[in-house]
């Protein structure tokens, strides 16, 4: 029925780079990291957007905020959206795509005057980059009922502040009420982070599943020595430990093969002294894989590896689970419909699994759910250099907006 209706691609460019001003970092890209004064600055700027389109905004305690346009009937609403936080070195594009999308898709629908009659809503959850506060998704895995309250705020960050306390700061928190949601379908449209549909020179990715992810940090503790007249034989070295550990995580998901991939992000050492031997070190590793028992094998593997590695050492460690979330399938109907509606705008379109965690794989525990991914030139996110040319956004865009409506209607 709107067969024709398309976005403004540079409007959505436009609401892009603003936001990116927020936390810009010399070279391009943003540092906003979840629950600081540049969040808090970009949240003002979205949730001032969401207004001047005539969304009714609300927010929770844990500071999700959702712009709702009604339809004709009441009911649970279609929802899409993402998140605005970044990584220290995040880019313009990340996450805030998915925000920003759904806004264009409403302003569209404005400029179009089409009233759905499903209601629609526009949602940003906090700490979906668990970059500051682990886990990762916090916001959204909350929203669902899969983390307390309670527990999400008590959570320390890499600052020693805790959630609530940051969330308290910015006064993010509202009156929402928090819990699992009542939602129709959601859908997410996000850069893909990786090589492969620009190496296949495909436009459209169908997201099928989010593979599993594990955050594990391990400290190790030795003892303090001279560099030069400490024999190695007498050494409880926790350096020696902690690169011996990383370097065991390279081999191990090489030999596991497949989609295992693994991480050494993470990586404290003490006293940081060019002539002394190491006596603490504290470093995280991530662990993922589209395929459970091959990420369970890999975490088990690792653990033994290190318990073996600190009883030969002489050190003592102690281990910590920051995120551990199973591989997550999306509903096949909604993988099928963002099929058919990039098929029928003419775009080149591929099944594929995503590699990075998305608040899309919380919300699949509430309602059907799928995600569009458009190219990452060079596959590069994370990183300054992020950019997906103005053409996928647009075809991203006018994707998930065909998919809204079909859904809303």
């Amino acid at each position: 029925m709107h067969d024709a209706l398309r976005i403004n691609r540079q409007r959505l460019i436009n609401r892009l780079e603003r936001l990116g001003e927020i936390g810009a970092l010399p070279g391009g890209g943003c540092c906003r990291l979840a629950l600081t004064e540049e969040d808090r600055q970009g949240r003002e700027l979205v949730i001032g957007w969401m207004h001047e389109l005539g969304l009714q905004v609300s927010s929770d305690a844990m500071g999700n905020v959702f712009g709702l346009r009604p339809g004709t009937e009441d009911g649970p609403p279609v929802m899409t959206g993402s998140h605005i936080d970044t990584v220290r070195t995040g880019g313009i594009y990340d996450g805030n795509l998915g925000v920003l999308g759904g806004l264009e898709v409403i302003e569209t629908l404005n400029e179009a005057g089409i009233v759905t009659r499903r209601p629609l809503c526009v949602a940003f959850f906090t700490n979906e980059e668990g970059a500051r506060f682990a886990p990762d998704m916090m916001g959204s895995l909350v929203y669902v009922g899969g983390m307390s309250l309670e527990d999400a705020r008590a959570t320390q960050g890499i600052d020693d502040q805790s959630v609530g306390d940051c969330l308290d700061a910015i006064g993010a928190g509202g009156e929402a009420p928090v819990g699992k949601p009542d939602v129709h379908a959601f859908v997410e449209v996000h850069i893909e982070q990786g090589p492969v549909l620009e190496e296949s020179g495909i436009t459209i990715g169908a997201v099928e599943k989010v593979q599993g992810i594990s955050w594990q940090e391990f400290s190790f503790t030795g003892i303090s020595n001279h560099a030069g007249t400490t024999p190695m034989r007498l050494r409880h070295d926790a350096g020696h430990a902690a690169m011996a550990t990383g370097a065991f995580v390279r081999d191990l998901v090489n030999r596991i093969g497949g989609d295992q991939v693994g991480t050494v992000g993470a990586f404290d050492i003490k006293p940081n002294l060019v002539n002394v031997v190491a006596n603490h070190a504290r470093f995280t590793v991530d662990l993922r894989n589209t395929d459970n028992s091959r990420l369970k094998q890999a975490e088990q593997e690792l653990q033994a590896f290190v318990e073996r590695l600190a009883e030969r050492e002489g050190i003592e460690v102690e281990h910590r689970t920051l995120a551990r979330f199973d591989p997550v399938p999306f509903d096949p109907g909604m993988v099928d419909r963002v099929e058919a509606a990039a098929q029928a705008l003419g775009h080149s379109v591929m099944r594929m699994p995503s590699g990075a965690g998305h608040d899309a794989q919380m919300l699949a525990r509430v309602c059907p759910t799928s995600m569009i991914f458009v190219p990452s030139v060079d596959g590069v996110s994370h990183n300054i250099n992020e950019f997906t040319a103005p053409e996928d956004l647009e075809a991203g865009t006018n994707v998930l907006l065909r998919v809204l409506l079909d859904l809303a209607e």
